[in-house]
């Protein structure tokens, strides 16, 4: 068993292992009810992870977990439908919900 991705979203380390199963790739959640033990232990610690069963998985795991989460954007963009400037991390206008461009 090899470790793919942790994050303290449940509902995100739930949907990628999710498509992994999709995908014929064994993998399974751990540490999925730890967070009540956060404080007690590190935060980090009680994070669910999503692990491969078979080692020679991963690679490909891996490759479909990031193509999942795809880049982030971290600049700011310009709407090109209202000219709004919209933080990085959002995909879509909030004044008039143009998608950001695709070279943003």
């Amino acid at each position: 068993m090899k470790r793919v991705y942790g994050s303290d979203d449940r509902m995100l380390v739930g949907h990628l292992h999710e498509m992994l199963e999709a995908h014929g790739i064994a993998s399974m959640v751990r540490n999925d009810y730890l967070g009540g033990g956060a404080g007690e232990l590190p935060p980090n610690e009680c994070w669910p992870e999503l692990w491969v069963v078979e080692t020679a998985d991963w690679e490909r795991a891996k490759a479909l977990v990031e193509a999942q989460l795809g880049p982030t954007m971290t600049t700011s963009w310009t709407c090109p439908g209202c000219g709004e400037t919209i933080e990085g991390q959002f995909a879509q206008c909030w004044h008039c919900g143009h998608k950001a461009p695709e070279e943003a």
